[in-house]
């Protein structure tokens, strides 16, 4: 299986760069073609979800409606797809940062039962708790 940075998904979601969306595109249609899946490492979500608010300013919905989108793709396999589809419910209920979310589902499904933080925001969340 052949992994996925994150600017290839940046490419295919924002078209920045039409020559390097063109070949995104060509190279998720061969996938397709070929039956074969691309693997969606956690840390490119979390940089995916920093980059499309930080970069180009994208609304939260939006956000959460291209991961969707991108989740229902048959060529896409995504790390611990649990921990997305809960980041996608719980984004949609919480307004608490959707990179913060993604920190503390995704501790939470290796065990953790909290985690320190010295993000005031971040610690109203209640998995984080504030690092004084």
């Amino acid at each position: 299986m052949i992994a996925l940075d994150t600017n290839v998904l940046i490419r295919f979601l924002v078209r920045d760069d039409e020559k390097q969306a063109q070949i995104v595109y060509a190279r998720f249609k061969q996938a397709e073609s070929a039956r074969e899946a691309l693997f969606v490492p956690l840390l490119v979500a979390l940089e995916t979800i920093w980059v499309l608010e930080s970069a180009y300013d994208r609304s939260r919905q939006d956000i959460l409606d291209a991961f969707d989108d991108l989740k229902s793709m048959p060529i896409l396999e995504f790390e611990k797809v649990q921990v997305l589809q809960s980041l996608l419910a719980a984004g949609r209920k919480s307004n608490a940062d959707l990179a913060d979310l993604l920190i503390a589902l995704t501790a939470q499904s290796c065990g953790c039962t909290s985690g320190f933080t010295f993000d005031k925001k971040a610690a109203r969340f209640p998995f984080f708790r504030l690092l004084t």
